[in-house]
């Protein structure tokens, strides 16, 4: 192209001479003197010529280099927003850290204060026994639990068991129940009823109720999530709402985790719930004021002061199908419920949904039994017929557990190896 250009500007040029030298030939000057005229005439183009393409040229080179210069600026500044990025997310992950790490010791502060409670108080009593009662099987038992259970924290060894809650009739999984576990230095489970029974002359169910509640929360904090949308029932009982000095301490960690409220169903049974007291009853409304629900499960009478329930945040009530089933009793009217002869059977969730309370029809083990269960509108069941209670992985376990060598250094250190 540029040469085109070029023999096109020639060409023109030695058109223009060409004129000149003419013109300068029919004036009278002579062959000599148009000759000079063209060669002139020609020079003197391209004279011209040279003066616009440098000027040309100059242009073009300011605006290359002025190009180039907004280039250089915009790259400055992506790099100064990179290197702020940088710095924020440095002290977001920092600040995070430092976050996590003042949780993880406050969590661990209070494992070991329970931890040491537990030493204690066995070692009060063991104090107090007469010298021949101290060698007494019952309290050489009640050491080697708490040994037992001091082991099992130290190695991280508790573990969560969930069992599914479907919706009906879809049979879903909307909820799960949480059931604590604890494993000996064998990896064997220990039941509840197995340890509770030593545990509860000594006076340690408290502490252990305490533990594996506190424990629960842990682990329910790691699923959540991993899953917003599914609510978990922890069992709680009213021996931990009126613990003074526990309390107030998982109070402030449910306070720092207010988006488990969603997540995290306090369950406790019938006969604790209308015996509780003032203290308990004050703490259970301290714990609705964050957003957390309760549930009641052992249900054995269905005469329910349903206002009690909603003013105590009462969402759930969980009843044993064979008991529910078994309260049916056939009249003129209908169905009817034994304990409310006056409403029809199927009216009973309808009333309950009234008082912002669902029923859960539990221990469902027969599929005859979902029949009766769909015939009285319960949205909710739970049983082995659904799913029997099962260990989430351990790899989720994993995550919620503080670095088991350091829980270990901490608990001795403060519990300065009481046995």
């Amino acid at each position: 192209m540029r040469r085109l250009t070029l023999a096109l500007l020639s060409g023109a040029y030695l058109c223009v001479a060409l004129i000149f030298a003419l013109l300068m030939w029919r004036n009278g000057g002579g062959w000599a003197a148009g000759l000079s005229m063209l060669a002139a005439g020609f020079a003197l183009c391209y004279t011209f010529h040279g003066l616009i393409m440098h000027s040309l040229e100059n242009v073009a080179l300011r605006r290359e280099l002025e190009n180039i210069r907004e280039a250089q600026r915009i790259l400055i500044d992506q790099m100064e927003r990179m290197d702020a990025r940088v710095v924020e997310v440095v002290e977001t992950v920092t600040d995070d850290a430092a976050r996590r790490s003042e949780e993880l010791t406050g969590e661990v502060h209070m494992l070991e204060d329970l931890v040491q409670r537990m030493g204690q108080r066995l070692e009060e009593r063991m104090v107090q026994a007469p010298p021949t009662a101290r060698h007494a099987p019952q309290h050489r038992q009640s050491a080697a639990l708490l040994e037992t259970i001091r082991e099992a924290l130290a190695e991280n060894r508790v573990d969560l068991y969930l069992q599914p809650v479907v919706g009906l009739p879809q049979r879903r999984t909307v909820f799960y129940e949480s059931f604590s576990r604890l494993r000996d230095e064998t990896g064997r489970v220990m039941m509840p009823a197995e340890y509770l029974a030593v545990a509860e002359p000594e006076g340690l169910v408290t502490s252990i109720d305490n533990l594996l509640l506190f424990r629960c929360v842990q682990i329910v904090r790691r699923l959540a999530k991993t899953d917003k949308k599914i609510g978990i029932f922890c069992n709680i009982s009213t021996s931990s709402l009126a613990d003074e000095s526990f309390f107030p301490q998982f109070l402030d960690l449910l306070a720092a985790n207010r988006d488990l409220a969603g997540a995290l169903i306090f369950e406790l049974g019938q006969a604790a719930f209308d015996a509780r007291g003032a203290v308990e009853a004050r703490n259970m409304g301290k714990l609705a004021d964050l957003g957390f629900r309760f549930s009641l499960d052992k249900v054995v009478d269905l005469d329910l002061d349903f206002q009690d329930l909603a003013r105590s945040d009462v969402k759930f009530l969980k009843i044993g199908a064979q008991f529910l089933l078994g309260q049916l009793m056939d009249t003129d009217e209908g169905l009817v419920l034994k304990s409310m002869p006056d409403l029809a059977a199927q009216d009973f969730a309808t009333l309950t949904r009234r008082y912002g309370v669902e029923i859960i029809a539990e221990k469902v083990e027969e599929e005859r039994q979902i029949v009766d269960i769909l015939e009285l509108d319960i949205a909710y069941g739970q049983g082995h017929l659904f799913g029997e209670p099962r260990p989430i992985k351990d790899a989720i376990l994993a995550e919620t557990d503080p670095p088991a060598e350091f829980l270990r250094t901490n608990m001795r250190r403060r519990a300065g190896g009481r046995h």
